[in-house]
């Protein structure tokens, strides 16, 4: 077998393999070669110039010992698939469930996660989309401080637990969509400059030095990366960590360079692939057709969405959530996709953002009530079910899955989970640890908060919390809860996206909105069919509908009319 390396920063190299040492040769632009006879699970490292200790390979499919240790040869094509049937799922249509391995189940592993793929089934959801799982330096994180972006965690089970996973979820009807983070590299473990200019402080973002995309080799190893987990892992889509911090000023940027290789390996491989993009620029250039001039990713993220959703619901109008207090953002950001479309921003003191063309699919835009950012990076991780009462969770659900873009659910939200998602790390060295406790306590105390109750991010007991508890949806003496009433209430409203082809059509067109400021309430139409919410205290009329689709709770009648009650909402046809 062939191994070789981009090191151009090195004058020699040579590969340490189950301990024997072989000179690598250069082979021109910075690379260097060895061929071996192929030693399958033979652990191996490199020798740059005078180093006594073997770095990781920055391809790495395998680290059985840490970000720190030896790599391990790994084939991903020796699993056995049992997917061949499995022809993909666009996302049209779908509903996305966010998850981390490493919390979602107490064992916190790929194997144990398999186990609950018929709750994610049965809830109706379409795409199990999962954070990081890269190599990271500690036992446990977010995820976003990977830095061998082709290695599964060892901490989840492997790579070939991995596939175990994604072959489940395939076999179970559910695609896969693989969180990656291509604008940073963790704290610990980054080996890559030792290597070659992967990084520019020219450029630098909020983590540091940013990748520099003007390299050839340095665009190849995103690309390569992307290509990886489809192909080789038969993942259907890549959601993209903040695009907007990913600077590339080349004639072709990075990012149209990625979507116009997935969908070159979409039509080899005959069946969707998607890249969904989190983005802070509310550019619709992103999700434009290359055709039209855009980049040409399938989709992305929306926060708009979000923070109208999160004020209407809890009155919060602190930070970001200022602009969204009045009602008519709701019906903005429900019926035109952005808020911020070339608006003053008072948070970032500037205009923000641009219009999404009419003509654009509606479900071009992912848009949830919570995530895993919306809450972790709350001061104490709290969810929406910590500060709302059972109506207006119901509410919080019936916008999320009736919106007319892509929904997405964060794991437990679906229950009313009482555990909250905090921000958890686990530096294994001393300074790290304590630059980071303090910096997110110091963060929050700048903000106001009481420093006693942001939680450390690296006391074991903040992860602890972290993990969902699954006695709350499937109590022991099956006996209705808040819990499991909830997850009733988003189970019939993902059955009526498959029933009722209104609330999954993409077309701006059939959107429409009518709002009140006092009373609060908001009535947006789609097509034949009336969401109503009320906010308010008081009854809302809407007249005589020709049948009741959903309702959160009894309707009422006055005058003649039907009438949603206060903190109250329903799905009607007209």
């Amino acid at each position: 077998m062939s191994f070789e390396v981009w090191a151009p920063n090195a004058g020699t190299v040579a590969l340490l393999l189950d301990g024997d040492r072989h000179d690598m040769h250069a082979v021109g632009d910075g690379w260097w070669s060895a061929v071996i006879e192929e030693r399958a699970g033979a652990d191996y490292g490199y020798l740059l110039d005078d180093d006594e200790t073997p770095l990781p390979d920055p391809r790495s499919r395998r680290q059985p010992d840490g970000v720190h240790g030896l790599s391990r040869v790994h084939d991903p094509s020796a699993y056995a698939w049992t997917d061949e049937g499995w022809t993909g799922r666009q996302l049209a249509g779908g509903l996305i469930y966010e998850l981390h391995i490493g919390t979602f189940t107490p064992e916190g592993t790929f194997d144990a996660a398999i186990a609950r793929l018929p709750h994610l089934v049965e809830l109706g959801v379409d795409f199990v989309e999962i954070l990081p799982v890269n190599a990271f330096n500690g036992t446990h994180n977010w995820g976003y401080d990977g830095v061998l972006w082709y290695a599964v965690s060892e901490s989840y089970g492997g790579p070939e637990a991995y596939q175990r996973f994604v072959d489940a979820c395939h076999g179970a009807g559910l695609g896969v969509v693989q969180d990656v983070v291509y604008n940073h590299l963790g704290p610990s473990g980054n080996y890559l400059p030792r290597y070659a200019p992967y990084l520019s402080d020219a450029s630098a973002n909020t983590w540091g030095a940013s990748v520099d995309f003007s390299r050839p080799e340095v665009r190849a190893f995103v690309v390569d990366n992307a290509l990886m987990w489809l192909r080789d892992n038969h993942v259907d889509a890549l959601r993209l960590d903040a695009v907007h911090a990913l600077v590339d000023d080349g004639p072709v940027h990075i990012l149209q360079e990625l979507a116009e290789e997935v969908d070159a390996l979409s039509a080899h491989l005959r069946r969707p692939l998607t890249l969904i993009a989190e983005s802070d620029l509310n550019d619709p250039k992103l999700i434009t057709p290359r055709e039209a001039g855009g980049y040409g990713l399938h989709a992305q993220w929306s926060d708009d969405y979000h923070h109208a959703v999160h004020v209407a619901l809890t009155g919060e109008t602190t930070g970001y959530y200022a602009d969204f207090e009045p009602m008519s953002a709701l019906a903005k950001v429900a019926t035109r996709g952005f808020f911020h479309d070339g608006t003053w921003s008072s948070f970032r003191e500037r205009e923000h953002g641009k219009p999404i063309p009419p003509e654009t699919p509606t479900w071009r835009l992912v848009t949830y009530a919570q995530n895993h950012d919306q809450i972790g990076n709350r001061a104490t991780g709290d969810r929406l079910s910590q500060t709302l009462d059972d109506d207006r969770l119901a509410l919080a659900a019936l916008l999320s899955l009736a919106t007319p873009y892509t929904p997405m659910l964060f794991m437990g939200e679906e229950w009313g989970a009482s555990t909250p998602w905090q921000f958890f790390t686990s530096h294994p060295e001393p300074e790290l640890a304590e630059a980071t406790a303090e910096g997110r306590i110091e963060e929050f105390a700048k903000m106001g908060w009481d420093r006693d109750i942001v939680p450390d991010p690296q006391d074991p007991e903040t992860f602890t919390r972290s993990h969902l508890d699954w006695d709350e949806p499937y109590p022991a003496d099956g006996e209705p809860t808040r819990h499991t009433r909830l997850l009733g209430v988003h189970r019939s409203l993902a059955r009526l996206r498959r029933s009722e082809p209104e609330l999954t059509d993409p077309r701006f067109g059939r959107l429409s909105a009518e709002w009140s400021e006092e009373p609060r309430w908001i009535r947006l139409r789609r097509g034949g069919l009336e969401i109503a919410v009320n906010l308010s205290e008081e009854p809302l009329s809407i007249g005589r509908p020709s049948e009741v689709l959903f309702a959160t709770a009894a309707l009422g009648e006055a005058d003649g009319a039907m009438t949603v009650p206060p903190q109250g909402g329903a799905i009607v046809r007209v």
